[in-house]
């Protein structure tokens, strides 16, 4: 024992800090098409290989390669294209809003579009998303009301969540847009036990969930990975891996140790790996998982391996913690960028339609603004006092009567 050198305790460390050159570039990447693609209804213990690959369907040039490309037509892709792109306009507009005192608190999604907008296309209506707040394409994918989520991200009167949400913590059901949490954790326990439900009464409808990598270091993730498991839960369980946890880089979540897709392998589910950056990728891998989970195969957990190109929220200064040429050298790309050329790549696109598309929507993004502002922004005007006490109970008990009376409401 005396010849043992002593105990030293590991602090995991990002490659680069402000001020040196980040090492993303650096990062090594399976080839686009490169990962194989498993039969839907295969055996898990076949395929404990695809957590360490990466499902990659464009390549550098923007053209579909591999096993895992998609049957989806252009006008499906034109869809998507534009609902990533209303999510960026949006996202800067409401950005800037928060700048100018309109609203208190902001997020924005930036380099993260594809991730909602497929997979808000993948599913069906009935389906039910349990959101983080980096998935806003999903409703734009959908087509909520611009108004009615700027009204949410103001507060004002007409907020159709009645000032019971902080701004962007949006909840949309019949958008399949299950109600945001600042416990982003809870997402996962939430579908899973929204699964089992579904599949207890013989339905057919299936449950996706949203963490960031971060979350996986709390109790919330294991004990929903159980849950699936072991009951077969029919849900597509979405770790987003955008290297950044707030100002915690990935490694204090394991990422250093092994992916995090890897962590399916524990519970005996498949785990996928996918560009997360690359909408055909995201769009292929949730298709794949969602035929699983209408097979009643059970759960997937997907890791989307993605980047964070702007601050976590407006209260954050990313040039704090992480390198300031980080986003541009991510090796993935911008994810509007790489489907814009795709489409083009096969003559179904222009740069010309590209941006009438963007002034186009930057014009709907400022009518809906106008609109919100007109009936007040941060303060200006409020929900009545008396929505506090709606939706409570079923019934309202005599607490609730009485404190009415005292209101005068």
């Amino acid at each position: 024992m005396a010849n043992l050198p002593p105990l030293s305790l590991h602090i995991p460390e990002p490659s680069a800090r402000p001020g040196e050159q980040s090492g993303v570039a650096a990062v090594q990447l399976p080839e686009p098409g490169e990962t194989r693609r498993p039969d839907t209804l295969a055996v898990e213990a076949d395929m404990r290989d695809l957590p360490f690959g990466l499902i990659r369907v464009l390549d550098d040039q923007g053209v579909a390669v591999g096993p895992w490309i998609p049957s989806v037509s252009p006008d499906l892709l034109r869809h998507g294209l534009r609902s990533m792109m209303l999510t960026r306009i949006f996202d800067d507009r409401l950005f800037r809003a928060h700048r100018q005192g309109k609203t208190s608190f902001y997020m924005k999604s930036t380099g993260e579009e594809a991730i909602g907008a497929a997979q808000s296309m993948v599913l069906g209506g009935g389906d039910m998303c349990f959101p983080t707040y980096r998935v806003m394409s999903w409703l734009h994918a959908r087509g909520y009301p611009l108004t009615e989520m700027v009204n949410q991200v103001f507060s004002n009167e007409k907020d159709p969540l009645k000032g019971r949400q902080l701004p962007i913590l949006y909840s949309a059901r019949a958008y399949g847009f299950y109600s945001l949490s600042g416990n982003v954790g809870s997402r996962f326990g939430h579908a899973v036990g929204w699964a089992m439900a579904s599949a207890y009464k013989g339905d057919d409808k299936i449950a996706l969930a949203y963490i960031g990598e971060g979350t996986t270091a709390e109790g919330d993730f294991h004990e929903a990975l159980t849950f699936a498991s072991v009951y077969h839960a029919p849900c597509i369980l979405c770790v987003t891996n955008n290297q950044w946890a707030i100002s915690s880089y990935s490694g204090i979540a394991g990422g250093d140790e092994t992916t995090f897709a890897a962590k399916a392998i524990a519970y005996g589910i498949p785990g996928l790996r996918v560009d997360g950056n690359d909408f055909l990728a995201v769009w292929a891998a949730t298709e794949w998982a969602a035929e699983r989970a209408r097979s009643n195969k059970g759960a997937t957990l997907i890791e989307l391996y993605t980047y964070r190109a702007a601050g976590h929220s407006t209260s954050d200064d990313p040039t704090k913690y992480r390198p300031a040429d980080e986003p541009e050298a991510w090796p993935l790309g911008d994810p509007i960028e790489r489907l814009k050329q795709h489409l083009i790549t096969l003559r179904e696109w222009d740069e010309d339609r590209h941006a009438m598309l963007a002034d186009e929507l930057d014009q709907l993004v400022r009518v809906a603004v106008k609109e919100a502002e007109a009936v007040g922004t941060l303060g200006k005007s409020k929900p009545p006092v008396s929505e506090m006490f709606e939706g409570v109970f079923k019934e309202p008990d005599w607490r609730v009567i009485e404190q009415r009376r005292e209101l005068g409401v």
